[in-house]
């Protein structure tokens, strides 16, 4: 990267200027998603594909913390909520071209108890079936093997969606009827459950693919931990310091030392992998140190401005018109920077407007909070951190040096012209560990930005004092997620079985050393 790590620092810690308190990334973070848990936005990513660096692939994860077992309804996407995801690609904010996802939804088998069955080659009434049902007739349809057509009876629940290319004034109908794939009921029902999700990927015009479906939440952190009054456990390290990690812990991206709170669970998400060229302002792919390379991008959820409730039973008349209800761009940045009588303005708001939320940066709360709880083993820069403000505008080490730099804006920003780092050289602690390709370049699903986070805002990059330890060993002990990602489109883990899934908790099997209750 042509650039120094003290630029690098200065670019993280205003993105990142939190703590480990960060509840999977932006899992009901505010008041108003915490109420409206469909439109609560968990995760954004947006990252060079890895395997074809012409492609940029986005993520929106919505809906946090599913528990795969609960049904009979389980968790499908809202069908009254707009899904965006917005592009910057003039350095001014404002989005020059978005994708819009719209769901519907049929039930399909009306009067079975629940949205998915089926077993086998289908069951029917036993010999001593009593009447009026006679004996043979057809019960449970069989196992659950296609979205469409024969093997998919018995997918009662079934949604349906469209993606839209809005430029400007111009909207453009990418594809309608796709499948959302379903979340993963268990064995019986759905045998080849990764079979399902192969047939939710569909490849559009333009060389576009897209997805939507229940996912494993690709997030990880030592929730429990966090919340308890930034009660970090401590690990065996001989430090005496809880939250730090050794050297060897802090280079292992394999194995977790603490438990991941987040494990067991699902989240609905869209992926839409889109040809840099479609994506640039002037259509070309353009090289890492040429401005145009770098892009903005967010995600939104919305919802109509009216809703008005007709007889029991019918559908709801809905606005043609919408209010934001939830954006995200940088991980964490809404949840632990901005404060929360201002959580609900910040989320309905727009990214060119975010200069009125700044001073949130200049001497950030959570840096105190650390620095109260560790005292003297933590001391952190002096305010104001006027340095941390170019984290928010189009600047060197993502963007190249001369892009105009743009409003103060919360996008998360990425250069398309950087590659993707192959997977055996890919870390998790992205530009901190010298990976050019990770966050915030952009994020990917491996990147652990509750760590970077954590070290950014107690100082590690401002050098000097702080960039030693403890600074520089800050860490929940999770490094990697429950279950693993995929090497290709759209990247995620498989939805977690409803019938086998586990969370692990502290003191239980789960992490590869034993998770520590203290």
């Amino acid at each position: 990267m042509p650039c120094t790590l003290t630029r690098t620092s200065l670019s993280l810690a205003l993105t990142l200027a939190v703590t480990p308190l960060s509840y999977a990334a932006n899992h009901r973070e505010a008041p108003l998603t915490a109420l409206d848990p469909k439109a609560d936005i968990t995760d954004f990513y947006a990252f060079v594909s890895y395997d074809d660096p012409s492609k940029v692939t986005f993520i929106l994860d919505v809906d946090p913390l599913l528990e795969p077992s609960n049904g009979p309804n389980y968790f499908p996407f809202d069908p009254e909520i707009l899904y965006a995801i917005h592009i910057d690609n003039n350095h001014d904010a404002v989005a020059d071209l978005s994708f819009e996802f719209r769901f519907t939804t049929e039930i399909r088998a009306p009067s079975v108890f629940t949205g998915f069955v089926g077993a086998g080659s289908g069951i029917a009434a036993p010999s001593n079936s009593p009447a009026p049902v006679p004996p043979g007739t057809p019960l449970i349809p069989p196992a659950i093997t296609a979205l469409e057509g024969t093997g998919s009876e018995g997918l009662s629940l079934r949604q349906r969606y469209t993606v839209t290319l809005v430029q400007g004034k111009q909207r453009t109908g990418l594809a309608d009827g796709l499948i959302a794939a379903p979340t993963n009921v268990g064995p019986r029902t759905m045998p080849d459950y990764a079979s399902l999700v192969e047939q939710g990927i569909y490849h559009l015009g333009n060389d576009i693919r897209v997805f939507a479906g229940t996912v494993d939440d690709p997030f990880w952190i030592d929730l429990g931990a966090a919340f308890d009054s930034l009660n970090f456990r401590a690990l065996p390290n001989g430090s005496g310091i809880p939250g730090t990690l050794t050297d060897a812990q802090n280079a292992d991206d394999s194995r977790n030392f603490a438990p991941d709170d987040v494990a067991g669970f699902n989240v609905n998400a869209i992926a839409i992998e889109v040809p840099v060229t479609l994506l640039t302002h002037d259509g070309h792919f353009h090289t890492a140190n040429e401005p145009s390379a770098t892009l903005g991008a967010w995600g939104t959820t919305s919802r109509p401005r009216v809703k008005a409730y007709r007889n029991p039973g019918g559908s709801p008349r809905l606005s043609d018109q919408w209010t934001q209800i939830q954006r995200m761009g940088n991980p964490l940045f809404n949840e632990l920077l901005i404060g929360t009588g201002d959580k609900d303005k910040f989320s309905m708001s727009q990214p060119k407007d975010d200069a009125q939320f700044a001073d949130y940066a200049l001497d950030p709360l959570l840096a105190r909070v650390l620095n109260a709880i560790y005292a003297e083993a933590l001391p952190i820069p002096m305010p104001p951190r006027t340095d941390l403000l170019p984290l928010v505008t189009y600047a060197p080490p993502i963007a190249a040096s001369g892009t105009p730099t743009g409003p103060v804006a919360d996008l998360l920003r990425v250069n398309t012209g950087v590659p993707p780092t192959p997977f055996t050289q890919r870390k998790r602690m992205g530009l901190l560990a010298g990976d050019p390709a990770g966050f915030p370049n952009g994020r990917r699903l491996s990147d652990d930005v509750t760590d970077i986070a954590a070290r950014a805002v107690a100082g590690v990059l401002a050098g000097g004092s702080f960039a030693g330890f403890p600074h520089s060993r800050i860490g929940d002990g999770v490094n990697v997620n429950d279950v693993p990602y995929r090497e290709s489109f759209p990247y995620l883990g498989l939805a977690h079985s409803g019938r086998n899934s586990r969370h692990a908790d502290p003191g239980e099997s789960g992490c590869e050393d034993v998770c520590p209750l203290d």
